[in-house]
């Protein structure tokens, strides 16, 4: 049963990452139709319903979401170590997937992978950028990066930035018209630029620490963002106070654009890390890319 199955379990994996039967038979270089037979079969000979289809997208049920979260890390292991057996010993090569946050890809990851990339050109890097706190195991990625109070225990994490700062500003103009939060529950009163957290469905509660302790303070405003660059550009605007990174705004502030404040309740937390599961073996290639992003103080 195994052997005549083995091929559309690979392509139920990529259908449900694609989630498109367009895309993953794009992906796979067959027909879509084809690919439709294959699963149709695949879902026949288990008896039981793999796929969700609608006219707009596709999603695993819950009988094949369980099948897809033990097989798709199972494939990933299998390819890494074909590519590992047949890579070339004096050749560095291979495709590594990252999935980053985008504030953590612009401010510290690009920059360091720049100059590796330049140095070795038969790497192929894909980046995807998303905020929320992605399994890379279920969706097949080498390495994520995280804070590090987020990398689960299970994975191995390795430092890639310095500790780092949330600051709140605002313009000159805000503040002359509405005052400035004295304390971080002033700010219940403001209009705040939001942050919605893709992975609690919910907007980001703002943390701040005093003498150690850990507050966190609902905010409300007119606008809500998941993109970095719009909150600072919203806060430039002078549309209401936003809490960003502080090395995001650093040139805004140092001109004048923007005022920080509450900066005694803004303590310095654990910056990024890139973490991957321990089990995994790994190419030279990934290896070399470690070296290249971790931080050295």
């Amino acid at each position: 049963m195994l052997k005549e199955n083995v091929n559309d379990l690979i392509y139920l994996v990529v259908v449900a990452e694609a989630r498109s039967f367009t895309r993953a038979a794009a992906k796979l270089g067959i027909s879509q139709s084809a690919l439709s037979h294959a699963i149709r079969g695949l879902e026949t000979r288990l008896n039981v319903r793999l796929l969700t289809r609608t006219t707009r997208s596709v999603a695993p049920t819950e009988a094949g979401e369980q099948l897809i979260r033990t097989l798709a890390p199972l494939f990933s292991e299998i390819e890494s170590e074909l590519v590992s057996v047949t890579e070339r010993q004096d050749m560095i090569a291979g495709t590594i997937r990252i999935t980053s946050s985008e504030h953590a890809l612009t401010s510290t990851l690009w920059p360091r992978l720049k100059p590796f990339l330049q140095r070795y050109p038969d790497v192929n890097l894909e980046f995807s950028v998303d905020n929320s706190l992605t399994d890379i195991v279920s969706d097949r990625f080498d390495a994520g990066v995280r804070l590090g109070e987020q990398v689960e225990k299970d994975m191995v994490a390795v430092r890639i930035g310095p500790d780092w700062t949330m600051c709140v500003v605002a313009t000159h103009a805000y503040f002359k018209q509405y005052g400035k939060p004295a304390t971080p529950y002033e700010l219940q009163h403001h209009n705040c630029i939001n942050l919605r957290l893709p992975t609690l469905g919910g907007l980001y509660s703002w943390e701040f620490m005093r003498d150690g302790k850990p507050i966190r303070v609902k905010t409300q405003g007119q606008l809500i963002f998941n993109h970095l660059p719009l909150r600072i550009d919203a806060a430039l605007s002078g549309m209401g106070i936003a809490c960003v990174p502080q090395d995001s705004v650093a040139e805004h502030l140092k001109q004048g654009r923007l005022v920080q404040v509450l900066q005694e309740w803004c303590e310095p937390f654990p910056g990024y890390f890139l973490y991957y599961p321990s089990r995994r073996q790994h190419t030279r290639a990934f290896a070399l890319l470690l070296e290249a992003v971790r931080y050295r103080g």
